[in-house]
């Protein structure tokens, strides 16, 4: 007699498409539970909460401007939130991966099983090394000791160090010789790289680089860390091949769990009309960034042509920056134009895909910014993420575009990234021409990346008999165009090596990591403490901000790193409101932990917390370790 089995032995013989799933039921003496599941049974669903640090884009979105936002308001103002909305990556790293994970790795070691438990430890260093950037201070060690009901924190800089080590282990054992007889249930289970421990060892590589990446700003990096990072570089993913995506199924309503489809895509309807490209992403993907009057703190708009009388282009109304970072207006140069926008962002132009293989066309198309809270930016409204404004459906956009789409992946990581982290390291180290060739390199990949998840729509006419709408406003064969040229252009090949800066890498890096990567460019915010003119060591109140204004670099300061970014009370145009009171005038340094298992139930702890305690109103303020140039202050 088979005995009852868990929803989620059921779920992992549907992943794997498995026909029979009798051998794996008879494997408890529980009647209404296993007591046992193999290992590899685990690997599937483990891998699958990937999925969870796209919710987390919820709140990080808009606090890296990449995206606006009517829903997560708090998390856009960098304000007070005891919620257990925007903590999916606590549940899922103390919950969902958590026991499963632990006895996953535990079981392959005394299986003798060296590449799945491997897997189990990079994949489990790439959680926790999400999980400390976003929120801190965590319990690690306490994390799950049977019996008990509270949970000691681990400061940061022990975190790091472990997650290191996780990440080196998990090395060790997938370049072991492994005799285990695993069949097909690698091939099957891996949902990401298919039971390749080739790749699965430069993801490993790749999560000490990001946690080494974030690092940058520390007083020893040179000496300490750098080195390091750049041995990782050359070990960690290199090519698109490497990049660390987990696998959708897709399906739109006709898959049993909604959760087949991708986070972003239609059928799950999370992009709807509550989120938009934020102005600060627009300005940058097109070459727009203003000036700004330092005096009035307003931007400064264009006058009317003194001969003719004809008014300013509504889509330009303001004077630019000389020297933008990205591309710029004149797209009709080859070169100027960067393609990439096309799928990353969103344009009402061109809804019926009549000109998606005319270059001419797709330069012309106009993207409109978003604020923090509402699709009304600064020249227009802008679009949801499927290039309307009305919520979008299956009905309106098919499957979706890009990688806002039903059967898109999940990305974890990309080479792209990785050249970008190690074109920091070489530049924050002086060996500028090692920096300006890996950032070439970045570029590149992220135009390899951004082509490969390519899914050209057609010409609908009026969608009348022509089927559902939806892909990407452009061809694969002119995307390749466009790309050639840019990156044989003066944004990225021609420039010159003189004018090369670190806002240069970590722009690109912006885009390339838009936006499924915002926990990472919420990182490099911080540690370069967003642009804020302070004195000493890190800013604070009254160095830094005020209780109504936080005070920042102007953008033709040399030194200010993210070219266009001004945080929400910096009160220069379109950035004139202030942060709750209750977080005395600083930005947001951290999410707090998930409410329900901290507040409610490891209250004791939080308050232990140094230089804030976890339950002061502006805990969410407390410098992170990775962002103070030396140790604690305390």
């Amino acid at each position: 007699m088979k005995n009852k089995i868990t929803t989620l032995i059921l779920a992992v013989c549907t992943l794997l498409s498995v026909s029979d799933c009798s051998d794996y039921l008879d494997v408890n003496k529980n009647v209404d539970a296993p007591d046992y599941i193999a290992a590899y049974l685990y690997l599937p669903g483990i891998l699958s909460t990937a999925q969870y640090a796209y919710y987390d884009i919820r709140p990080l979105g808009p606090m890296t401007q990449m995206m606006g936002t009517s829903d997560y308001t708090t998390a856009a103002q960098y304000g007070y939130a005891l919620t257990d909305s925007g903590t999916q990556m606590w549940y899922s790293v103390y919950w969902q991966m958590g026991v499963n994970l632990e006895n996953m790795i535990k079981q392959a070691i005394g299986d003798e099983a060296w590449t799945l438990a491997g897997i189990g430890l990079a994949f489990k260093a790439w959680g926790w090394d999400q999980l400390t950037k976003y929120h801190g201070e965590l319990p690690m060690v306490d994390a799950f000791v049977p019996g008990l009901l509270q949970h000691r924190y681990d400061y940061q800089d022990a975190i790091y160090e472990q997650i290191r080590e996780w990440a080196t282990e998990a090395i060790h054992y997938l370049e072991m010789d492994d005799h285990f007889g695993y069949g097909t249930t690698l091939v099957d289970g891996d949902l990401m790289y298919g039971g390749d421990k080739t790749r699965w060892i430069k993801f490993a590589h790749g999560v000490i680089v990001r946690n080494l990446a974030s690092l940058t700003n520390k007083s020893d990096f040179a000496s300490k860390y750098a080195n390091d990072l750049i041995a990782h570089a050359a070990l960690a993913p290199q090519n698109i091949n490497d990049d660390a995506t987990v696998k959708t199924l897709g399906g739109g309503s006709s898959v049993p769990f909604s959760m087949y489809n991708c986070f972003w895509g239609t059928a799950r309807a999370n992009l709807t009309n509550t989120y938009w490209q934020h102005d600060f992403a627009v300005q940058t993907f097109t070459g727009t960034i203003p000036q700004y009057n330092q005096e009035t703190m307003r931007k400064i708009r264009v006058v009317p042509d003194p001969e003719t009388g004809r008014a300013p282009n509504p889509y330009y109304p303001f004077e630019l920056l000389p020297k933008q970072i990205i591309c710029d207006t004149a797209f009709s140069l080859p070169g100027h134009f960067d393609p990439r926008v096309v799928l990353k962002l969103a344009s009402e132009d061109d809804p019926y895909y009549a000109n998606i293989a005319n270059a001419d066309s797709v330069k012309r198309r106009r993207y409109y910014g978003s604020s923090y809270n509402s699709a009304a930016g600064p020249i227009g409204t802008a679009t949801n993420f499927f290039g309307r404004k009305v919520v979008s459906s299956p009905a309106n956009d098919g499957i979706g575009h890009w990688l806002y789409r039903d059967n898109a992946p999940y990305v974890l990581m990309t080479a792209a990234e990785m050249k970008f982290c190690l074109a920091e390291a070489y530049y924050k180290t002086g060996r500028t021409a090692d920096a300006f060739a890996a950032w070439k390199e970045g570029v590149a990949l992220d135009m390899q990346f951004t082509d490969k998840y390519i899914y050209p729509g057609s010409f609908r006419d009026g969608f009348v008999g022509g089927g559902l709408p939806g892909g990407d406003k452009i061809t694969k064969a002119l995307y390749a165009t466009l790309s050639n040229e840019y990156l044989n252009g003066p944004f990225v090949g021609a420039l010159p090596l003189s004018e090369f800066t670190l806002s240069h890498i970590m722009l690109q890096k912006f885009v390339a990591l838009y936006p499924w990567g915002a926990g990472e460019v919420w990182v490099d915010l911080r540690k370069h403490h967003y642009d804020i003119v302070y004195s000493g060591d890190y800013p604070s109140l009254n160095n830094g901000w005020s209780l109504t204004q936080v005070n920042m670099k102007w953008d033709t300061d040399p030194t200010k790193v993210y070219k266009g970014f001004y945080l929400w009370p910096a009160m220069v145009e379109n950035r004139e409101s202030r942060y709750d009171v209750r977080n005395e005038g600083s930005p947001g340094y951290r999410y707090r932990p998930r409410y329900n298992s901290e507040y409610m139930w490891n209250l004791p702890s939080l308050k232990q917390l140094k230089p804030i305690p976890g339950d002061a109103d502006n805990y969410q303020c407390s410098i992170p370790w990775f962002a103070y140039p030396n140790g604690y202050p305390f």
